[in-house]
């Protein structure tokens, strides 16, 4: 199907529902293509690719909602489809809050080129994804202490996604979209027969702009050879530093509770806090759909809601939740967006090793490991590893240990903030210093 072929089945399909009876319809028609190609210690384990052509269809019929989806888009099996989605529509309760965006909300998208599409991804080759696999396993074995490693996989991930939304009140949007992930895992041996695994990752939406593989692959060998003759450390009072790429899970664990459902629903500690201090002043968190090239970008949301930079977290203090226009209108409040996009952080002036040196004492996490956070309460729980900090430097790896809390508490111990934002993921996070944190261990 050619891309004007595309959006004539979503307008099509919009007609068609309208046509059987409902009073407003939504269309979202999607072509993906995913590549996965797996080399692991000397032998191609997997090469798999799947292309996906769906139609999803929201439907609005006498003070009733349902969302559906298909693939067969024959014209004639989509009319029965959508003729049999609207009598089965008819059949569920009533939602009075069920409705399309108001309109003017579509208006004001940004007029700009996010470059979210590599023109050259079809020529990505497969003999081209098995040499990077091969080379992020190599790569690995090439590192000093090699001798350890049990085993090493190299993986290439990449996609093409071209979609296109119609709502029956006037909205019209389109999207390109490319993705390139390198990774490599690597597993080692432990003199006292343990196995510790990790790994490097990383991505780019641009093939050319991805990191080197051998790059990746040395990262890979390095991060878990540094596991060797990890131990359960201490319980104590310390400064806790989280790596960049670690830090996200944190940062996740503080934005679930700000989404329209968790609000309205009473699942959420964040309930009421609009205007309230949560953490530290050091907590500064914009959403911002409009950067070029990154993984969050957008020029709407799953609504066709114009895309736009707002304010998270000011000096610490709540100034926005993600809340979509059908739990806006339970809630009463004025619909932002049903889900964050890229988080851009007031950064630090130093970079991680100078914030490791001015903490003296203390624990650097790499990692979580297993655990929980609860929404409602905000209370958590969750393993951690990493490297005790002795002298401002990082000294023996420790693991098997746990830290909790509750956020409301836990984030107003940010004590400093990096200017080392993780690139590879859409939260962006810098490396993060809280202090007085409590480590349970031996």
């Amino acid at each position: 199907m050619t891309k004007q072929t595309l959006l004539d089945v979503a307008q099509s399909a919009v007609k068609t529902a309208l046509a059987k009876g409902a009073q407003e319809a939504a269309a979202n028609i999607s072509r993906t293509r995913d590549v996965e190609t797996v080399w692991r210690d000397g032998t191609l384990e997997k090469t798999q690719e799947a292309t996906s052509r769906t139609l999803r269809l929201s439907l609005y019929v006498d003070g009733r909602y349902s969302s559906v989806a298909s693939s067969d888009l024959r014209p004639e099996a989509l009319e029965r489809f959508i003729a049999d989605s609207v009598v089965l529509t008819r059949a569920l309760g009533k939602d009075p809050f069920r409705s399309l965006p108001d309109a003017k909300l579509y208006a004001g998208q940004a007029k700009l080129d996010l470059q979210l599409a590599d023109p050259g991804h079809a020529a990505f080759t497969s003999d081209e994804r098995r040499r990077l696999a091969k080379e992020l396993e190599a790569a690995a074995r090439t590192v000093p202490g090699s001798d350890r490693i049990l085993s090493v996989t190299g993986s290439v991930n990449d996609s093409s996604t071209e979609s296109f939304k119609v709502h029956s009140n006037g909205f019209v949007g389109s999207r390109m979209d490319t993705t390139y992930f390198l990774g490599a895992d690597v597993s080692v041996k432990d003199p006292d027969g343990r196995r510790p695994e990790d790994g490097s990752y990383a991505g780019s939406r641009f093939r050319g702009e991805l990191p080197a593989a051998a790059t990746i692959g040395q990262e890979a060998a390095r991060r878990t050879l540094a596991r060797v003759g990890a131990r359960k450390g201490d319980s104590a009072v310390l400064a806790m530093a989280i790596d960049n790429r670690a830090a996200g899970r944190m940062v996740a664990f503080l934005l679930g509770p700000l989404s329209g459902a968790s609000l309205q629903q009473k699942r959420s500690f964040m309930e009421g806090r609009i205007g309230q201090a949560i953490g530290s002043p050091l907590l500064n968190l914009t959403d911002d759909p409009l950067i070029p090239k990154a993984f969050g970008s957008r020029l709407y949301d799953q609504e066709g809601i114009a895309a736009k930079p707002r304010p998270v977290f000011e000096a610490g203090i709540l100034r926005s939740c993600f809340i979509d226009s059908y739990y806006g209108k339970k809630l009463g409040l004025p619909p932002t967006s049903g889900g964050a996009s890229n988080l851009v952080w007031k950064l630090g002036p130093k970079p991680q090793e100078g914030l490791l040196a001015d903490l003296k004492e203390g624990i650097f996490v790499t990692g979580f490991l297993g655990g929980n956070s609860n929404g409602t309460t905000g209370d958590f729980s969750l393993g951690v590893q990493g490297f005790r900090i002795r002298g401002g430097r990082l000294a023996e790896p420790v693991g098997e240990m746990n830290i909790a809390g509750n956020h409301l508490e836990f984030w107003k111990k940010l004590a400093a903030v990096g200017n080392d934002p993780y690139p590879y993921s859409a939260l962006r996070t810098p490396t993060l210093v809280f202090e007085g944190v409590q480590f349970a261990g031996n």
